[in-house]
């Protein structure tokens, strides 16, 4: 069965650019996003990851201390209001004065923070808690770990696990036992919080589809090194035995775009270890991060796929990529084996960058779809692989993601070559050079496509412009920030897309054919 089994389309749009009046977009803004996807005649809604994030890494959703917990950041204090946990002087608006465009993420963190620890403290004094415990039991293999890292975080003022004390840092089973008792309380809180997104998660996931609506999660292949998955579980990592430190790093290779290419700084799977008991904890701890994932959303983007075809190792030592080396990665063994214990995966397989006939071909063996740029397109060659007429059906088409600018952004911008845009508005059969309409031409692209799923950031359903891109890569300031301001779920706009994917066919099976 493939993983999009009918013709249709989706919007893209984090949880954090929802609006609300609490600093960021929450779980408690999902209900009307979701009448606004139905109303729509959308089908998908997709989202980034979901994990934890830290100014450390510049707040960035695809490096997180887990692969499994979800971001407190993301709790509805609406939601918590309701259950009593919260009161209205706990998240009155006017004492809070977020702005309505942007995150402001140190002030909402701090404010959070607050408002969460003293859900905590009425959540204690309230007998009922059998949801918690049962909640806890069922993710004890993940959740402990994590409470306790985060614990230990706080504790040495957010420094990495590796510049702990050595006992701690090394996971000496005495030292965690004792550290876990000092810190009972605080272990309960991180566990709290979790409890809180989870919960309010299955609320949206719920609701979501009993509309129809089927969410598509985004799931990196590597972990941060300063994550609890590399803390608790060393030895399926490149790492020194010794103190923790990667032995070699992921990154990609020298290109056009980079002499020195990319050196992202992820410790890297054992993939290749010959040591039959570090695989089998590999690909079982893979299995639980995959299970979890897909606990969550309907389909998951795996961000890097070609990583499991082969990856590119740089030696730790080094500060460019230059100088490392193709390895083999785990391969068509890898997904049969997780088939083998979860069953069929819908996944989308992130095949952008350097891409070889071998990871062609380990996606088509798979038979997952590909993803296609449109902004990608408009490079004067006809037999650019990212025209929307050169793409087989089995792809889901993008106008962009959220590492491009926006469709308005590209188009106004002086780095983009002015035949790039001409060749877009003829591909749309436009021969005006009008600014104004180019996200509804290539919307007007996407959807006419053969690709069996296309998918519309919305800034380019808005029509908004650079000042709302999403991330600039090789950045670290300003990324992740955008907000949709209240209001901008109009009817206008999502009538305009329903009649859209009725013309081209792609209505859910209620709403079409």
């Amino acid at each position: 069965m493939p993983t999009i089994e009918r013709r249709s389309s989706g919007i893209l749009l984090h949880i954090s650019s929802l609006p609300g009046p609490y600093g960021t977009g929450d779980l408690g803004g999902a209900p009307a996003f979701v009448d606004f996807l139905a109303a729509a005649g959308q089908t998908y809604w997709q989202v980034l990851p979901l994990g934890p994030t830290s100014p450390v890494f510049g707040n960035s959703p695809y490096m997180s201390f887990s692969a499994f917990a979800g971001n407190p950041l993301l709790i509805s204090p609406h939601l918590l209001l309701q259950q009593g946990l919260l009161t209205a002087g706990d998240v009155s608006p006017r004492e809070l004065s977020f702005s309505d465009y942007f995150v402001e993420f140190d002030r909402v963190t701090r404010w959070k923070k607050e408002i969460l620890a003293k859900a905590w403290q009425r959540f204690k004094a309230d007998s009922r808690r059998t949801d918690f415990s049962e909640f806890c039991s069922r993710q004890v293999t993940w959740l402990d770990d994590y409470a306790l890292f985060m614990a230990l975080k706080r504790k040495f003022n957010y420094a990495p696990w590796y510049r702990w004390p050595r006992d701690l840092r090394d996971r000496n089973p005495d030292s965690l036992r004792l550290a876990a008792v000092e810190s009972a309380d605080r272990l309960g809180y991180y566990r709290f919080e979790q409890f809180l997104f989870f919960s309010q998660w299955r609320r949206l996931r719920d609701n979501a589809n009993r509309r129809g609506i089927r969410l598509i999660g985004d799931l990196p292949i590597n972990v941060g090194l300063d994550s609890v998955d590399v803390w608790a579980n060393r030895d399926i990592f490149q790492l020194n035995p010794k103190d923790g430190s990667p032995t070699h790093v992921a990154g990609v290779p020298p290109d056009y775009f980079s002499a020195t290419g990319q050196r992202w700084g992820n410790p890297l799977y054992r993939w290749n270890s010959r040591k039959p008991e570090i695989k089998e904890r590999l690909y079982h701890w893979w299995a639980k991060r995959l299970a979890t994932t897909f606990s969550l959303v309907d389909v998951v983007r795996i961000d890097h796929f070609r990583g499991f075809e082969a990856y590119w190792s740089i030696p730790a030592r080094d500060k460019t990529a230059e100088n490392g080396r193709w390895k083999k990665g785990p391969g068509l063994s890898f997904f049969r084996n997780m088939e083998r214990r979860l069953g069929r995966l819908p996944v989308i397989a992130e095949d952008l960058g350097f891409i070889t006939p071998a990871v062609e071909k380990l996606r088509d063996r798979l038979g997952y779809p590909g993803m296609k740029i449109l902004l990608f397109g408009f490079d004067g060659k006809p037999d650019n692989p990212y025209l929307p007429f050169n793409y087989s059906k089995n792809c889901v088409v993008y106008t962009g993601t959220h590492d491009n600018d926006t469709a308005v952004g590209w188009f106004l911008s002086p780095d983009v070559p002015p035949e790039s845009k001409i060749q877009a508005k003829k591909c749309a059969n436009k021969d005006d050079h009008d600014a104004a309409s180019i996200h509804r031409d290539l919307i007007y692209l996407a959807l006419s496509s053969t690709a069996v799923l296309a998918m519309l950031p919305m800034q380019d359903v808005l029509g908004f412009g650079n000042d709302c891109r999403m991330n600039t890569p090789a950045t670290t300031r300003g990324n992740w920030q955008w907000r949709c301001a209240p209001g901008l779920f109009a009817q206008e706009i999502s009538g305009w897309l329903h009649e859209q994917n009725r013309f081209f066919g792609r209505l859910p099976a209620k709403d079409g054919r």
